[in-house]
């Protein structure tokens, strides 16, 4: 199987509104894919479908060849999830709720997947402090140590660098493609730091009303958008009505 996620003819509505119109795209085996577009483009829509989160109003989603609604649960098991806005529990310490989302997957020898990957995010000096009184850029630290615990095969990313400075923010996507490297793991990464997206993406889709506009890797769409940067064909993108749709 070489595909690991499989969307075809995706839509989700709210009342009125069209979140996600006619939704086709796939995401190969071990390949970091990014998901850019202006605020309101649908990317985190899909992320929430893509989690189970949201039910579509039409269309499927497959991965791991198996269809997500009728297989959720053990679809889950083998995947996870970090946003710089996911929130765990302010009232337990740190290698509590790291210890509380071990048990939920089931993680074997998890003392030891928890201080490994606290160290590795530079958060073991805090593992006995409330998680409520971290700053935000070590809450998304820790939420990615979260993200890691079960070696999910697929990882879906939120804006994973958005509080952090630029030396944290470095390490993570290191940290990231590392562990890509090492273990064949697909991402799915949503951001609007086009650094994130160069230095981490193998291939882009740029999400634009609910669709994909554009697909292909960084320098397939500075030749297409005729941009020096992929900030300037962000730019570009965000402010044309593109009427391809790929």
């Amino acid at each position: 199987m070489n595909n690991i996620v499989e969307v075809r003819g995706l839509r989700k509505e709210f009342g009125k509104t069209v979140a996600i119109e006619n939704l086709n795209f796939e995401v190969k085996r071990g390949e970091i894919l990014g998901f850019l577009g202006a605020n309101g483009a649908g990317k985190t829509t899909t992320i929430f479908m893509l989690l189970g989160l949201i039910t579509p109003s039409k269309g499927t989603i497959k991965i791991f060849g198996q269809d997500l609604q009728s297989n959720r649960v053990q679809i889950l098991q083998r995947m996870n999830f970090a946003s710089a806005y996911q929130q765990l529990p302010y009232n337990l310490l740190v290698w509590e709720n790291l210890y509380v989302f071990a048990e939920i997957y089931g993680v074997r020898n998890s003392k030891k997947k928890i201080d490994e990957l606290l160290e590795t995010f530079e958060l073991s000096h805090m593992r006995k402090n409330l998680t409520g009184s971290l700053s935000s850029g070590e809450q998304t630290r820790l939420t990615l140590c979260k993200s890691l615990l079960n070696d999910p095969e697929l990882l879906l990313l939120d804006e994973p660098t958005a509080s952090l400075d630029p030396d944290q923010a470095d390490k993570v996507r290191k940290i990231i493609a590392g562990r890509q490297r090492d273990s064949g793991m697909t991402v799915i990464n949503t951001s609007h730091n086009m650094i994130d997206v160069s230095e981490l993406c193998d291939r882009i889709l740029f999400m634009q009303s609910g669709q994909v506009v554009a697909n292909g890797s960084a320098a397939d769409l500075l030749n297409k958008f005729e941009s020096k940067s992929l900030e300037e064909a962000f730019i570009t993108m965000a402010r044309t009505q593109l009427v391809e749709k790929v």
